[in-house]
């Protein structure tokens, strides 16, 4: 596939400067981009890179004097990246239809353009839309609603009764409707709690790998329009997730906590239960949420605080020997001062 630089500047709301007519086969970084490539330019420290690169035109903020090709002006070049990427980005591979080598459940509705891949199994009654595709090693239980367009990737297990919106991605390895975590002490024995409620994952949310999003003990697991996880992520039974929420990998997030809109979580962060973060907040890698966080807070930390707050104390941190021997260095000085103050 090729198209036009001027192709792509109409597609992205971009300017060019210099030949708009020449042909573009792909995207790669400026080290690695061949004649026909298109790269990007949004750091400076790639300064070098721009003087040698091969590409045959570059996404910029503004033009460079650094590079005589043609140049794509964009306000974000990333935001850029990833559009021009999604040109060149080859179609997720479909089964021609619905493999024979697959099982559908008793009065269970297809849409069209389905491709089901072999040994995928459907349950009774469910509802799968138009131009669904699931590849090979998926469960889909019953009465399992999945909208237009999702894609379902080996292995993801969806369980009794979930919904799926539309223009859903689902990676693999990942359940969806697994039980919550509940239970009751009888002395020294754990009882289970039921967990009759159900997972709703809304339009255009996307799933990594290896996920596990409990269904609710009753009601609803949500997670709302446009939210993105990373990989091995885990979403406690009742929790709600706002829309276009970001969670990076190897969070934990414990039953009937709610996550407000547009909250970015760093990696490995972990959240107590029934708690709420308020819309906008920021949480930085590896923090504990022990407490709610009111909207438009950037914390960190074991407990959360004020990022700039835990910045500090991690200086602090570093230095603790340091203080210890000044420390004990003072109270040598005390003793021996109160020592002399004794003597007279």
């Amino acid at each position: 596939m090729e198209v036009t630089l001027k192709y792509i500047a109409e597609s992205i709301c971009g300017t060019v400067k210099g030949d708009d007519q020449v042909l573009i086969k792909g995207i790669n970084s400026l080290v690695l981009a061949e004649k026909g490539e298109i790269s990007f330019f949004s750091d400076p420290r790639l300064k070098d890179q721009v003087k040698i690169t091969k590409a045959s035109a570059i996404i910029v903020t503004e033009p460079i004097s650094l590079y005589q090709g043609p140049q794509l002006i964009v306000a974000d070049p990333s935001l850029a990246y990833a559009k021009v990427a999604t040109i060149f980005a080859p179609p997720i591979p479909r089964f021609p239809g619905i493999s024979e080598k697959s099982i559908i459940g008793e009065g269970t509705r297809i849409g069209k353009g389905v491709s089901i891949y072999p040994f995928v199994y459907v349950g009774r009654e469910s509802i799968i839309g138009n131009q669904v595709t699931l590849f090979p090693g998926v469960y889909i239980g019953d009465r399992v609603r999945l909208g237009k367009g999702s894609v379902i990737y080996p292995n993801v297990t969806i369980m009794s009764d979930c919904v799926i919106g539309k223009e859903v991605i689902i990676h693999a390895g990942t359940v969806i409707g697994s039980d919550g975590f509940g239970f009751a002490r009888d002395g020294d024995i754990s009882v289970k709690i039921p967990q009759t409620g159900i997972v709703q994952i809304e339009d255009e949310v996307e799933i990594g790998a290896q996920n596990a999003i409990d269904r609710a003990a009753l009601g609803k697991t949500v997670i709302k329009r446009g939210v993105k996880t990373d990989n091995l992520v885990q979403i406690g039974h009742n929790v709600v997730i706002d829309e276009n929420t970001v969670i990076v990998a190897q969070v934990g997030i414990a039953g009937s906590t709610k996550i407000g809109k547009n909250v970015i979580i760093g990696g490995q962060v972990g959240f107590t239960d029934h708690i709420e973060i308020g819309d906008r907040v920021m949480i930085g890698s590896k923090s504990g949420v022990a407490k709610s966080v009111p909207a438009g807070q950037v914390v960190s930390g074991i407990p959360t605080m004020p990022h700039r707050l835990w910045l500090k104390t991690r200086s602090h941190i570093r230095r603790l020997p340091e203080y210890s021997e000044r420390l004990k260095e003072l109270e040598d000085r005390v003793k021996e001062l109160e020592e002399q103050s004794k003597r007279g």
